[in-house]
């Protein structure tokens, strides 16, 4: 398909720049594209009433990395400032990296990241450039490695707002418990699964109440989620690979619900791609460890999720091919302005969709 059919106009003023407060205040379309009257203007509340007993929510459980540093490259008697953003560990030292501007690195350039007291009690953290790749990316061994390493990226680092909040606003204090949910575990992601930043303790407890289940797989979201599809028709792109875990328990746990006539319900895109690219053709989901590229777009055979939690997307971006897939194009550029004309906020601080599949399973 051609990139430009995923294109929409969206107003600036509709990109939120901060979460609602508190997380559960936000506002939820649902998007049925089999109803005679598709779309419903609810809340995030009210999801417990949505959804029904028996079905199950999947939550990814990755933890955002403070995967934006200050650097100041030496080379020589010369200085130069330089900003990275950390996408994928090697092993326990070295990195790739996103450099701006990249074009102020060589191999072997040596780089001082902060100078705040008690950095692995050395006081910096420095690294050198091991190798430049293409667009900009860039392999940094760091002279920590391990947890050493983790302590001192967490204590320099920001937190990786995407590029439509962070070209407006600087990241704060706030956007450190804002952009991560509350019940991330596993550190690896340098973008949030937004879909689970609305979710709070109280509204657990009510999901608890009418029986719908939570379980939890591991997606560490890549900077590639933000970059632009730049190829003209979907055919000629490609993913960055992720990497992802699902566990034989909760594996066992969500084919048993299906087979109980419960729905798979994926919170976020994330959750989808990993549950899809561990289940056969059949729909039976196995345990899975590894990295996935999978790319959704129309014409995809769901086979392992029966409904989606998700926010509002970027337009031409392969979030928004992926739930134009899920629900039809046709339904999601209705659905989006619908959702422009009533006022709902967009992208990773804003409100959400909870969208059923285009054509009901038998």
């Amino acid at each position: 398909m051609r990139v430009d059919e995923f294109d929409f106009e969206l107003p600036e003023e509709r990109i939120a720049l901060r979460p609602a407060c508190p997380r559960d205040a936000a506002r939820l379309l649902c998007v049925d594209p089999d109803s005679e009257n598709p779309f419903c203007d609810c809340s995030i509340l009210d999801l417990p009433e949505l959804l029904a007993p028996g079905d199950a929510l999947v939550f990814n459980n990755t933890r955002v990395l403070a995967a934006r540093l200050s650097g100041i490259r030496h080379r020589d008697d010369v200085t130069a400032n330089v900003s990275f953003t950390l996408l994928k560990p090697l092993d326990s030292s070295r990195w790739t990296a996103l450099a701006r501007p990249a074009k102020r690195l060589r191999d072997g350039d040596r780089i001082e990241f902060g100078h705040k007291e008690n950095v692995c009690l050395l006081g910096t953290l420095l690294g050198s450039i091991e190798s430049k790749g293409e667009g900009g990316e860039v392999t940094i061994a760091f002279d920590f490695h391990g947890p050493a390493l983790e302590e001192a990226i967490a204590a320099l680092g920001q937190m990786p707002l995407p590029p439509y909040i962070a070209s407006r606003r600087a990241p704060d204090e706030r956007d450190v418990s804002d952009y991560q949910t509350l019940y991330a575990r596993h550190m690896g992601a340098v973008a949030a699964p937004t879909a689970g930043l609305h979710f709070t303790d109280q509204l657990f407890d009510r999901l608890d109440e009418k029986n719908i289940s939570r379980h939890f797989v591991t997606l560490h979201v890549g900077a590639g989620t933000f970059l632009p599809v730049k190829a003209q028709n979907t055919k000629d792109h490609r993913m960055h690979a992720e990497w992802g875990e699902v566990s034989q328990v909760t594996a066992q746990a969500l084919n048993e619900v299906r087979n109980a006539g419960g729905r798979v319900v994926a919170v976020g895109s994330t959750a989808l791609r990993l549950l899809e690219s561990a289940a056969d053709e059949a729909g039976i989901i196995s345990a899975f460890t590894g990295e996935t590229d999978i790319f959704i777009t129309p014409g995809y055979r769901f086979r392992a999720v029966d409904a989606m939690l998700t926010n509002f997307h970027l337009p031409r971006s392969t979030l928004f091919m992926l739930v134009s897939a899920f629900s039809g194009l046709g339904m999601m550029k209705q659905a989006y302005a619908h959702a422009i004309g009533q006022g709902y906020r967009f992208y990773s601080y804003g409100d959400a969709c909870l969208l059923s599949p285009a054509g009901r399973r038998e």
